[in-house]
């Protein structure tokens, strides 16, 4: 892992809230429908919000675009597979088809930070000297 990520002077901090923030969307996925607090957004923005920031949060960290692609990969299929999770657990969520596509779409867009000079914002805040 310590060569796939950019050279941060503190990587595991990074590699870490990016984690915690991973871990957030797999346990708020997986929380019984009736305990979800009322927002007044769509659900499918927050889908795609969520996934967003994770994909992003991947270019942020990992230097090689292999890396981006696979964490992305990865990324849809964990939202695939929380949405069949949430209907097999018998959480009074369902699995919805629309928000696996709100959770790629989310991806995508992430992704395509890479094109942008923001794809190394992280690193310019916490260089290796």
């Amino acid at each position: 892992m310590g060569r796939s990520l950019k050279p941060f002077r503190r990587p595991w901090l990074w590699a870490g809230l990016w984690v915690l923030a991973i871990a957030a969307v797999v346990v708020g996925s997986l929380v019984p429908g009736r305990d979800l607090p009322a927002v007044p957004v769509s659900d499918k923005f927050e889908h795609f919000a969520a996934y967003a920031v994770l994909a992003a949060g991947a270019v942020q960290l990992f230097a090689r675009r292999a890396s981006w692609a696979f964490v992305c990969l990865l990324l849809v299929l964990m939202g695939i597979g929380l949405e069949i999770l949430q209907a097999e657990m018998a959480l009074g969520r369902m699995l919805d088809r629309s928000d696996a596509l709100a959770n790629t779409i989310g991806v995508l867009l992430g992704l395509a930070t890479s094109l942008t000079p923001w794809r190394d914002a992280l690193l310019r805040l916490d260089p290796r000297d």
